[in-house]
């Protein structure tokens, strides 16, 4: 079953009333296929139409939907062989961001990622994708890694943003932060980053600094939340949907002004509703992308990245 977010009821109403009938068909000897059919196209409409004119706030409450594939269903879906490799070697392993050695078609790659959790338990194991500082300390070191043995280094970025507890904070998250965008911009080895639900804040950022920023057709990246923008601007959440449409979070937005390169097709009515087709989707650009910075000297590739980030709002 889909979970439907507000936007959606007439949609929701629409294919309630389609289940109906269907059960009404099934349990006796009435003939309403016709009805039926005109329907399942009428909702269907509905659902292109809806999801081709979005608004950036209810853009975010899609990217923010709890069906929507997570970093394990991407290793899952996308990935073989996967070795998830733990740990920062200074505190602790952090359960926000994920990764390790696995293979994307032919080529042997590093990907790392957040990670939110699909129902409680998992969520508050994985701190709803909100790192901590040996999280970042922790993509340092894998990054470090596919480095010294020449692999490339994906990352998938969900995240409203990283920890802000006094703990984080006590271990030098801003510093971890700083480290780990840092070492992204320093490998000499390609590196495709994809926004594939929430961007959020310098949490993002750390793991984004790549020579290619992907970014799903519906997902969100920004500096911060649109209801912590809301809160500074108008001191109420409730104005959250007048701060997402001013600070520009869409992808659509975003590859304007350059922020990043490449926006990647999600099925009609979200990656939540086809995760599999979304899945490859994202699989086939990221492969893309990596076939076009194969060959590049470890030099070449800094510099792109630099050149890449130093445009941005020139």
């Amino acid at each position: 079953m889909v979970s439907f977010l507000e936007f959606e009821k007439p949609i929701a109403e629409l294919e309630a009333r389609v289940i109906e009938l269907r059960a009404t068909a099934s349990a006796g000897d009435i003939d309403i296929g016709g009805e039926i059919d005109k329907l399942e196209q009428r909702a269907a409409k509905m659902l292109v139409d809806t999801y081709a004119k979005l608004t950036p706030w209810q853009k975010t409450q899609v990217a923010r939907h709890p069906d929507r594939p997570h970093f394990k269903d991407y290793v899952a879906g996308m990935f073989d062989n996967f070795m998830p490799l733990a740990g920062d070697r200074a505190f602790s392993d952090d359960q926000a961001i994920i990764g390790g050695l696995a293979t994307l078609g032919e080529r042997r790659i590093m990907v790392i990622g957040h990670e939110k959790g699909d129902d409680t338990a998992s969520r508050v194991r994985h701190n709803f994708g909100m790192a901590k500082p040996e999280g970042y300390r922790k993509a340092i070191r894998l990054m470090q890694l596919a480095d010294r043995f020449g692999l490339p280094v994906v990352t998938l970025v969900d995240t409203s943003g990283a920890f802000p507890g006094v703990q984080a904070e006590e271990r030098g998250q801003a510093e971890a932060i700083a480290r780990s965008t840092e070492q992204c911009l320093a490998l000499g080895v390609p590196m495709v980053a994809a926004v594939v639900g929430e961007g959020g804040s310098g949490g993002a950022v750390a793991l984004a600094a790549a020579n290619r920023v992907l970014m799903f057709e519906h997902a969100v990246y920004s500096v911060i939340s649109p209801e912590g923008c809301a809160s500074i601007l108008w001191r109420t959440a409730d104005k959250a949907s007048d701060a997402a449409t001013a600070m520009q979070v869409t992808a659509q937005h975003l590859k304007g002004l350059g922020v990043i390169d490449r926006i990647v097709p999600e099925p009609t009515g979200g990656a939540h509703r086809e995760p599999v087709q979304a899945i490859a989707n994202l699989g086939a650009a990221i492969g893309e992308e990596l076939d076009l910075l194969t060959g590049l000297s470890p030099q070449d590739l800094r510099t792109d990245r630099a050149d890449k980030f130093l445009a941005i709002g020139a």
